[in-house]
């Protein structure tokens, strides 16, 4: 799938979806506390976004030879869980951190966005971790805008966290996004400044840097889906839909006060 240029029309719809899908961790965030199981914050999730009218689009999406399509219709990754956390009877506990993933397809356009949510008092560790990976995806938010490029952007977030002495996961990266889940093109979060791809206004993709409290190595566990860290390290994520606009950029998944 090659890159789509959203129309003015377009690019409406997918603030739409964005809107809907910043909403979703909106509400969920007061659920997110000592006891509750992942499966819960899903279904909740999942009764939330069908009561609006809308589609979970993780639930049955990504079927291939040797894995299942995914069960749930959220992603949630706790602790040393990278990626593609599969909600489950998991209980969270006092100290854990999670990364609850949504994407909602609303009126047939989809809109990307991920959060990390503290439960209870989180660690010294997993706090600047997670707001580094917050900041790191902040500071290539800000890079977006026409004639930029994704090596750009992909530097920037690098850089970013290293100096903090973390490292960036290579294996999973953002992706263009639109009609369709995952289109081109793919926003590493590494990489060096002026190479890749130039923006153009009417793009739109994620920015999802995954960074981790240890080794950047990960693996795929069999249940062909859940990202761990190979070195059980913590892991964080956000992630916000960016458009690329004839001036700069607009966060279209962004939540009230964030930038």
């Amino acid at each position: 799938m090659g890159v789509t240029i959203k129309s003015l029309a377009e690019q409406q719809k997918m603030r739409e979806a964005g809107l809907a899908a910043a909403q979703v961790l909106q509400m969920i965030a007061p659920y997110v506390k000592p006891g509750v199981s992942t499966d819960e914050l899903n279904r909740i999730c999942h009764d939330h976004i069908v009561k609006a009218g809308d589609v979970p689009a993780p639930l049955g999406y990504g079927a291939a030879p040797g894995r299942p399509p995914f069960p749930k219709s959220v992603c949630t990754s706790v602790n040393h869980v990278v990626c593609h956390g599969i909600p489950g009877p998991k209980v969270l506990k006092k100290g854990d951190v999670v990364n609850i993933d949504v994407t909602v397809i609303k009126d047939g356009f989809h809109g990307d966005t991920s959060q990390m949510f503290y439960v209870g008092e989180p660690s010294i560790l997993a706090r600047r971790l997670a707001e580094t990976a917050h900041e790191a995806m902040i500071e290539g938010i800000k890079l977006v805008r026409p004639g930029a490029r994704l090596g750009d952007i992909g530097h920037v977030i690098q850089k970013y966290a290293e100096a903090r002495g973390f490292s960036i996961v290579r294996e999973y990266c953002g992706h263009g996004i639109g009609r369709i889940f995952h289109e081109d093109p793919q926003v590493l979060h590494y990489g060096k400044p002026g190479t890749g791809m130039e923006l153009v206004p009417g793009m739109t993709f994620t920015i999802e840097p995954m960074v981790n409290a240890g080794r950047a190595e990960v693996k795929l566990l069999p249940d062909g889906w859940t990202v761990v860290t190979k070195d059980h390290s913590l892991s964080a994520q956000w992630e916000h839909t960016v458009l690329v606009t004839e001036s700069g950029f607009e966060v279209l998944t962004l939540r009230g006060g964030e930038m």
